[in-house]
Protein backbone atom coordinates (compact mmCIF):
# COMPACT_ATOMS: atom_id res chain seq x y z
CA UNK A 1 0.00 0.00 0.00
CA UNK A 2 1.18 3.51 -0.84
CA UNK A 3 -0.14 6.72 0.70
CA UNK A 4 -0.37 10.13 -0.91
CA UNK A 5 -0.95 13.23 1.24
CA UNK A 6 -1.39 16.82 0.19
CA UNK A 7 -2.34 19.97 2.08
CA UNK A 8 -2.71 23.60 1.04
CA UNK A 9 -4.64 26.75 1.86
CA UNK A 10 -6.91 28.74 -0.39
CA UNK A 11 -7.12 32.48 0.30
CA UNK A 12 -10.90 32.43 0.12
CA UNK A 13 -13.56 31.84 2.79
CA UNK A 14 -14.95 28.33 3.21
CA UNK A 15 -18.42 29.24 1.85
CA UNK A 16 -16.88 30.48 -1.38
CA UNK A 17 -14.51 27.51 -1.75
CA UNK A 18 -17.23 24.96 -1.05
CA UNK A 19 -19.57 26.64 -3.56
CA UNK A 20 -16.83 26.86 -6.21
CA UNK A 21 -15.98 23.18 -5.73
CA UNK A 22 -19.10 22.22 -7.69
CA UNK A 23 -17.80 24.27 -10.64
CA UNK A 24 -14.29 22.83 -10.51
CA UNK A 25 -14.72 20.77 -13.69
CA UNK A 26 -14.30 21.30 -16.51
CA UNK A 27 -11.32 23.62 -16.31
CA UNK A 28 -8.35 24.24 -18.58
CA UNK A 29 -5.74 22.88 -16.16
CA UNK A 30 -7.40 19.54 -15.35
CA UNK A 31 -8.53 18.38 -18.76
CA UNK A 32 -8.21 14.72 -17.73
CA UNK A 33 -11.66 15.02 -16.09
CA UNK A 34 -14.07 14.78 -19.01
CA UNK A 35 -17.43 14.34 -17.26
CA UNK A 36 -19.02 14.65 -13.82
CA UNK A 37 -22.51 13.20 -13.44
CA UNK A 38 -24.62 13.65 -10.31
CA UNK A 39 -26.25 10.36 -9.37
CA UNK A 40 -28.02 11.28 -6.14
CA UNK A 41 -28.66 14.21 -3.78
CA UNK A 42 -30.03 14.01 -0.24
CA UNK A 43 -30.44 16.73 2.36
CA UNK A 44 -30.84 16.01 6.06
CA UNK A 45 -32.41 19.24 7.33
CA UNK A 46 -32.14 18.21 10.96
CA UNK A 47 -28.37 17.67 10.77
CA UNK A 48 -27.74 20.32 8.11
CA UNK A 49 -25.91 17.84 5.86
CA UNK A 50 -26.15 17.68 2.09
CA UNK A 51 -24.95 14.36 0.63
CA UNK A 52 -24.15 14.15 -3.08
CA UNK A 53 -23.04 11.08 -5.02
CA UNK A 54 -21.31 11.61 -8.37
CA UNK A 55 -19.69 9.58 -11.14
CA UNK A 56 -16.49 11.13 -12.47
CA UNK A 57 -15.10 10.12 -15.86
CA UNK A 58 -11.39 10.64 -16.45
CA UNK A 59 -9.39 10.19 -19.63
CA UNK A 60 -5.64 9.89 -19.39
CA UNK A 61 -3.25 7.61 -21.14
CA UNK A 62 -1.84 4.71 -19.19
CA UNK A 63 1.74 3.59 -19.80
CA UNK A 64 2.18 0.83 -22.35
CA UNK A 65 3.29 -1.68 -19.69
CA UNK A 66 0.06 -1.18 -17.73
CA UNK A 67 -2.03 -1.56 -20.88
CA UNK A 68 -0.27 -4.86 -21.64
CA UNK A 69 -0.44 -6.04 -18.04
CA UNK A 70 -4.12 -5.36 -17.32
CA UNK A 71 -5.68 -4.28 -20.62
CA UNK A 72 -6.17 -0.69 -19.50
CA UNK A 73 -8.25 1.77 -21.47
CA UNK A 74 -8.01 5.56 -21.58
CA UNK A 75 -11.25 6.09 -19.67
CA UNK A 76 -11.64 5.40 -15.99
CA UNK A 77 -14.54 5.91 -13.61
CA UNK A 78 -14.57 7.11 -10.02
CA UNK A 79 -17.45 7.15 -7.53
CA UNK A 80 -17.42 10.21 -5.27
CA UNK A 81 -19.62 10.76 -2.21
CA UNK A 82 -19.58 14.27 -0.74
CA UNK A 83 -21.00 15.53 2.52
CA UNK A 84 -21.39 19.24 3.13
CA UNK A 85 -22.00 19.98 6.80
CA UNK A 86 -23.38 23.50 7.02
CA UNK A 87 -23.30 23.56 10.83
CA UNK A 88 -19.64 22.52 11.13
CA UNK A 89 -18.63 24.23 7.87
CA UNK A 90 -16.94 21.21 6.36
CA UNK A 91 -16.96 19.60 2.94
CA UNK A 92 -15.69 16.01 2.89
CA UNK A 93 -15.36 14.03 -0.33
CA UNK A 94 -14.64 10.32 -0.42
CA UNK A 95 -13.91 8.66 -3.72
CA UNK A 96 -13.04 5.18 -4.90
CA UNK A 97 -12.04 3.84 -8.29
CA UNK A 98 -14.58 1.73 -10.15
CA UNK A 99 -12.29 0.90 -13.07
CA UNK A 100 -9.91 -2.00 -12.36
CA UNK A 101 -11.15 -2.27 -8.79
CA UNK A 102 -10.45 -6.01 -9.00
CA UNK A 103 -6.68 -5.35 -9.18
CA UNK A 104 -6.24 -1.98 -7.47
CA UNK A 105 -7.98 0.07 -4.82
CA UNK A 106 -7.66 3.85 -4.82
CA UNK A 107 -9.45 5.40 -1.85
CA UNK A 108 -9.24 9.17 -1.63
CA UNK A 109 -10.51 11.56 1.03
CA UNK A 110 -10.57 15.33 0.56
CA UNK A 111 -11.51 17.83 3.27
CA UNK A 112 -12.24 21.54 2.97
CA UNK A 113 -12.56 23.33 6.33
CA UNK A 114 -12.06 26.91 7.51
CA UNK A 115 -8.41 27.53 8.37
CA UNK A 116 -7.90 27.54 12.17
CA UNK A 117 -5.84 30.76 12.12
CA UNK A 118 -7.95 32.68 9.58
CA UNK A 119 -11.37 30.97 9.57
CA UNK A 120 -13.22 33.82 7.86
CA UNK A 121 -10.78 34.34 4.99
CA UNK A 122 -8.89 31.09 4.33
CA UNK A 123 -9.82 27.48 3.69
CA UNK A 124 -7.65 24.48 4.50
CA UNK A 125 -7.57 21.69 1.91
CA UNK A 126 -6.41 18.22 2.94
CA UNK A 127 -6.16 15.28 0.57
CA UNK A 128 -5.06 11.74 1.25
CA UNK A 129 -5.19 8.64 -0.88
CA UNK A 130 -4.52 5.01 -0.08
CA UNK A 131 -3.43 3.03 -3.11
CA UNK A 132 -3.24 -0.75 -2.98
CA UNK A 133 -2.53 -3.07 -5.91
CA UNK A 134 -3.47 -6.69 -5.32
CA UNK A 135 -4.68 -9.81 -7.02
CA UNK A 136 -2.75 -12.13 -9.30
CA UNK A 137 -0.01 -9.61 -10.02
CA UNK A 138 3.49 -10.13 -8.67
CA UNK A 139 4.75 -8.00 -5.80
CA UNK A 140 7.07 -6.24 -8.29
CA UNK A 141 4.18 -5.44 -10.66
CA UNK A 142 2.00 -4.32 -7.74
CA UNK A 143 4.73 -1.94 -6.55
CA UNK A 144 5.18 -0.55 -10.06
CA UNK A 145 1.43 0.08 -10.39
CA UNK A 146 1.26 1.72 -6.95
CA UNK A 147 4.29 3.92 -7.74
CA UNK A 148 2.80 4.94 -11.08
CA UNK A 149 -0.52 5.77 -9.43
CA UNK A 150 1.17 7.85 -6.70
CA UNK A 151 3.10 9.79 -9.38
CA UNK A 152 -0.11 10.36 -11.35
CA UNK A 153 -1.84 11.54 -8.17
CA UNK A 154 0.94 14.08 -7.58
CA UNK A 155 0.64 15.38 -11.15
CA UNK A 156 -3.15 15.56 -11.00
CA UNK A 157 -3.09 17.22 -7.56
CA UNK A 158 -0.89 20.02 -8.91
CA UNK A 159 -3.08 20.40 -12.01
CA UNK A 160 -6.23 20.24 -9.89
CA UNK A 161 -5.04 22.97 -7.55
CA UNK A 162 -4.06 25.27 -10.42
CA UNK A 163 -7.40 24.62 -12.10
CA UNK A 164 -9.35 25.22 -8.91
CA UNK A 165 -7.48 28.48 -8.29
CA UNK A 166 -8.59 29.64 -11.76
CA UNK A 167 -12.20 28.65 -10.96
CA UNK A 168 -12.03 30.57 -7.66
CA UNK A 169 -10.65 33.63 -9.46
CA UNK A 170 -13.49 33.50 -12.01
CA UNK A 171 -16.15 33.37 -9.31
CA UNK A 172 -14.62 35.92 -6.95
CA UNK A 173 -16.47 39.22 -6.97
CA UNK A 174 -14.02 42.01 -7.67
CA UNK A 175 -14.49 45.43 -6.08
CA UNK A 176 -15.51 48.06 -8.62
CA UNK A 177 -13.14 50.92 -9.19
CA UNK A 178 -14.59 54.43 -8.65
CA UNK A 179 -14.38 55.12 -12.41
CA UNK A 180 -16.62 52.15 -13.29
CA UNK A 181 -19.16 52.67 -10.49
Amino acid sequence: MKIFENECRFSYPWAQVSAAHWRKYPNEKADHVVAVDTLKREFDAEKGILRIERLITCRQGAPRWIVKLVGATEESYVREVSEINLKDRSLVLKSVNLTFSNIMSVQETVRYVPDAKNPESETLFRQDAKITAYGALSRFANNMMEDFTIDRFKQNAARGRAGFESVLERFTPRPQSPASA
